[in-house]
């Protein structure tokens, strides 16, 4: 007997890297991964001072643009 769900193909999972300049404080911190862990095709996130490792399925550009619109003084690399 064959099973349909095991032939459903499903978006592969990706790792993103995100560098940070300027992330000051643990509040900038936390905004940044609610705003991460809040996106569609978002799995999983650790972030830091220096950046945020992202694995899931959302693009690098969504990612971005999350970051962004929170509006924090940094610069995202």
């Amino acid at each position: 007997m064959s099973h349909p769900e095991a032939f459903t193909m499903h978006q592969s999972l990706s790792f993103e890297t995100l560098g940070f300049e300027g992330v000051e404080s643990a509040d900038q911190v936390n905004r940044i991964t609610t705003a991460l862990m809040m996106l569609d095709g978002v799995d999983s996130v650790e972030v830091g001072r220096h950046g945020a490792d992202v694995e899931g399925t959302a693009s690098r550009e969504v990612l971005i643009r999350a970051v962004k619109a929170l509006e924090l003084p940094i610069v995202i690399r």
